[in-house]
């Protein structure tokens, strides 16, 4: 029983960085795969799954703490099979496991350690173990060893535990839909309810730093937008003034890149000044989303040129100079959390001109001791720099520059199908606020690598994710909810209707491999992926909309486009199954509440058909128009209800609402006048 077991560390046949940082631990550490539940029921052994990221600080610390040492390891491999899990390649193994986790703690986080019977049912969890027992906190081999103790002497109580266990995860999916709503076939989307939703919203707001609740901070991008779609409806001052407080006081933040643009996945204070130094794709592609729709609604020029940082650094640091966009960058740099970013006092004193040095340093906050953990982290406490533009903008490009020969952070090279849409819907919005070609370009762009490069066109399926090596995993349900809503944007946009036609048919799929029919919901994997224990739906909006909110919002929309009234009908039951959950805990589901307040009045359709529209295209697109579906296209097309019938001779603007429409306008300025 204490021999090694036949097989070596596996990780080194892999793509993700992630698990190429644990290739070389002595641990032998296979891939998820089927291979694992044979392997450890023949072997009769418990597996050990640990799952985490490529950016994941404490992942790193576990690492070289437990996982890079010889005696570790030879207790691991003697008494587990052990199996590393990238949760960005398999978000699906993520959240069953992280959801058992926080069933058994009530608390969760990466990395995520649990152990599971040889069938794949979880009995035990936690996340980081030091290496020796601290602060209530077991070391990692008092945890092998109590496991192993348990599975060899109290195996039946575990197998119980394990059952009850899985049991609970298959109903809970169930349980959080069944009992929000069941009675009510219609939500009961009123101006009132938004206002309810949008006070609940600031229940939690922290009206001196802008944000919501206490430490550590997330952007919560979709809270914001909530709060911007009840000033529209309901003019609600403290709303709009709390959405804008929050992105200003995080640009002003050390969350914010003042050098090179691009924000961090959190601030770990309530000021925002000491961000988790991570740079994640999703966070800049949501942020920058709310950021064009704040211009929209101000006009502010510091929108517009955080706009454009955050552009070029995701151009910069992130791209793969063909379309697509990689997944991350590391906290750490040599080590050390946040180094790359930080400053020494001295350093700034020798780079920058010595006649601005203190006026530079009141305004971000230097010190000489250092303002965090002995060195300094640029953050500001007002949006202005007074006399001091000029100075302050070649002082920072200065320090960029001795920034850019420092040790990077690593790069989790990943390209993730989720969180390229997610971009590219961004960049439509930034095109939209902006009237820029160069986010509409990258838009279409991105769009096309994807379609090049993780749509499997013989078998009709996307890939989840790719690196250079390997295309991997079958797309879950987030991927395609997000690539239809990318080509929706598109189209808005561009004006072209195979954008909407590509978004019809993804759709379709959705419907025949996702589609839950007897609860009008949808599973995060597809019907024919099966090497999971159970098959999850997910519906609450965190970091990333859930698929299903997504897919809610894509089904309303694209129901009045084609004239497909059961789509439509599907969106209005799954928001009338949430709204229960969407009213009572509208944080956490945001991204719901942005169809529940489209339905208030539903959509005011503006339609353009004519060689001519586009041009005319951002002087409509420019505006904030949260509850408007805005179809321009060159020509009348059949398969698009709402252009039928209209002429494209000359350009004809049409205003459209439940299925009728005024008689075309000529002049695009009477248009706008009426709305």
């Amino acid at each position: 029983m204490n021999a090694n077991p036949p097989y070596t560390n596996q990780l080194i046949h892999e793509s993700s960085p992630y698990l190429l940082q644990h290739a070389h631990n002595p641990v032998n550490w296979m891939p998820w795969s089927a291979a694992i539940f044979e392997l450890a029921t023949e072997q009769n052994k418990p597996i050990l799954l640990s799952i985490g990221y490529a950016a994941c600080h404490w992942c790193h610390v576990m690492e070289r703490e437990s996982f890079e040492s010889e005696e570790v390891a030879v207790y691991m491999n003697a008494h587990f099979i052990n199996v590393k899990v990238d949760r960005e390649e398999r978000p699906d193994v993520d959240h069953i496991y992280m959801d058992a986790l926080q069933a058994m703690t009530g608390s969760g986080g990466w990395p995520l350690n649990i152990f599971l019977l040889p069938n794949g049912k979880p009995f035990y969890g936690g996340t980081y173990f030091p290496p020796i027992a601290m602060q209530q906190r077991a070391s990692w081999m008092e945890v092998l060893k109590g496991v192993q103790e348990a599975f060899q002497h109290q195996k039946e109580k575990l197998i119980e535990q394990a059952e009850n266990l899985t049991t609970h995860l298959q109903q809970t999916g169930k349980f959080t839909i069944q009992n929000s709503n069941e009675n009510n076939l219609e939500p009961i989307a009123t101006k009132e309810a938004l206002a309810l939703i949008g006070n609940r919203i600031l229940q939690n707001a922290d009206t001196d730093w802008g944000g919501f609740g206490a430490a550590p901070k997330f952007p919560q991008t979709f809270s914001i937008q909530m709060l911007f779609r009840n000033y529209y409806v309901n003019q609600q001052e403290a709303s709009m003034v709390h959405g804008i407080r929050t992105l200003d006081k995080m640009i002003q933040g050390g969350i914010y890149d003042h050098l090179g643009g691009g924000f961090s996945r959190y601030s770990t204070d309530l000021q925002w000044q000491a961000p988790h130094f991570e740079k994640m794709l999703y966070d800049n592609a949501l942020l920058l989303t709310v950021l064009a729709e704040a211009y929209q609604i101000t006009q502010k020029e510091n929108y517009k040129k955080v706009i454009g940082s955050t552009f070029q650094f995701l151009n910069r640091e992130l791209e793969n100079e063909a379309g697509g966009y990689f997944a991350a960058l590391d906290a750490d740099s040599e080590g050390v959390e946040g180094k790359y970013y930080t400053w020494t006092y001295e350093e700034i004193k020798s780079n920058i001109d010595p006649a601005i040095f203190e006026a530079f340093c009141v305004h971000y906050q230097i010190k000489e001791a250092g303002n965090w953990e002995h060195t300094n982290i640029l953050w500001t406490q007002n949006n202005t720099e007074a006399d001091h533009a000029a100075a302050f903008e070649k002082a920072r490009k200065i320090l960029f520059t001795v920034r850019e020969n420092k040790i990077r952070p690593a790069l989790d090279y990943k390209i993730i199908l989720a969180w390229n849409n997610l971009l590219i819907i961004a960049f439509c919005k930034c095109y939209a606020a902006l009237g820029d070609e160069q986010y509409q370009q990258k838009a279409i762009n991105t769009m096309q690598w994807l379609e090049e490069n993780l749509y499997n066109k013989a078998e009709n399926y996307f890939y989840h994710t790719c690196t250079k090596e390997q295309k991997k995993s079958y797309a879950f349900l987030d991927d395609y909810a997000t690539l239809i809503q990318a080509y929706i944007q598109l189209q808005t946009i561009t004006g072209d209707i195979s954008y909407l036609k590509k978004a019809k048919k993804w759709t379709e799929y959705v419907q025949v491999h996702f589609l839950d029919e007897e609860a009008n919901f949808y599973y995060y994997t597809a019907a024919y992926q099966t090497d999971n224990i159970i098959r999850k739906k997910e519906v609450y909006d965190g970091a990333q909309p859930s698929g299903n909110s997504v897919m809610c919002a894509n089904l309303y929309y694209l129901g009045q486009v084609f004239e497909h009234a059961h789509w439509v009908n599907q969106s209005t039951q799954m928001i009338a199954t949430m709204q229960k959950m969407i009213l009572q805990y509208p944080n956490s589901h945001s991204y719901w509440a942005q169809t529940f307040a489209q339905m208030i009045n539903g959509f005011t359709e503006l339609v353009a058909v004519g060689m001519n529209v586009p041009k005319d295209l951002h002087r409509i697109l420019s505006k904030f128009l949260p509850h408007h579906l805005i179809l321009f296209t060159t020509a009348e097309d059949q398969a698009i209800a709402l252009t039928k019938g209209k002429q494209s001779i000359d350009n004809q603007y049409y205003i459209c609402k439940n299925y009728s429409c005024s008689p075309p306008f000529n002049e695009l300025n009477e248009y706008l006048a009426l709305i």
